[in-house]
């Protein structure tokens, strides 16, 4: 499984999200990559220092001969690698400008690592330009998350219309897993009306598992930890893994 967490809005959690699901499969055993497709880098931070990294995901998708092997590495967590990035990625697009085969570099490149994972968790930019569409063509699932704000539901428009144009054509197995509410504060008043209203407009595809706001998930990339190892009792990790045994049964 491929799972490409996405939406362009920023700020709504998708970098907690794929680091700390990517965390809770591999503490179920489960071999699974973190795929840092954002140039701001911040799951790769989390594990690793990227000042010593010589070769990075921007590497991989722009010369023919460096491949997933030559970048991954083992993080702190058992089970759990990262394949980093680094701010260079932020020239994929100008780089990859009118090459005919741009929106599948990821996928042919992946799919030569794929088979030796249970899962591949995909974190991607705040955009919808060419890096989130190869995470879009490369994926089997994709997962929105949706900050639990006044605005939650802006862009959730372009992002689906998006998704609905790489079904057409590129990726016609593309699944929609869900919707994921994050930054959820539910003594106020405001977010129980969001969490109405997202739930009225994806119904079932909304998780039932809903991602608090939570100081030590802010905390934890700063200790470059998972919230399961920096504060595994807290509320932010208690969220993931049921989160995660919530993903396990919708595939």
């Amino acid at each position: 499984m491929i799972l490409t967490i996405a939406n362009q809005k920023g700020g709504v959690g998708k970098t907690t999200t794929a680091i700390n699901l990517a965390a809770a499969f591999a503490k179920k055993g489960k071999k699974t990559l973190l795929l840092d497709l954002d140039p701001q880098s911040n799951s790769s931070l989390t594990f690793l220092d990227t000042h010593t990294l010589q070769k990075t995901v921007f590497d991989v998708l722009t010369e023919p001969s460096v491949n997933f092997r030559d970048i991954i590495r083992h993080t702190s967590v058992l089970h759990l690698d990262i394949a980093p990035s680094k701010i260079s990625l932020a020239k994929l697009e100008s780089n990859l400008v009118g090459e005919f085969d741009a929106p599948f570099r990821l996928k042919d490149k992946l799919d030569a690592v794929r088979t030796e994972y249970d899962f591949v968790v995909v974190d991607t930019p705040p955009t919808l330009g060419l890096i989130t569409v190869n995470a879009l063509v490369a994926c089997t699932h994709l997962l929105i998350p949706i900050q639990s704000s006044y605005f939650a539901l802006e862009g959730t428009d372009d992002l689906l219309e998006t998704v609905e144009r790489v079904k057409a054509r590129p990726n016609p197995d593309l699944k929609v897993l869900g919707v994921l509410i994050t930054l959820h504060d539910k003594r106020t008043v405001l977010a129980k009306d969001i969490y109405k209203q997202i739930k009225s407009v994806f119904g079932p595809k909304v998780f039932k598992t809903v991602i608090s706001k939570n100081v030590r998930l802010e905390e934890s990339p700063a200790y470059k930890e998972a919230i399961f190892s920096f504060a595994p009792h807290s509320t932010g990790a208690l969220e993931y893994f049921k989160l995660s045994d919530e993903v396990l049964d919708r595939v």
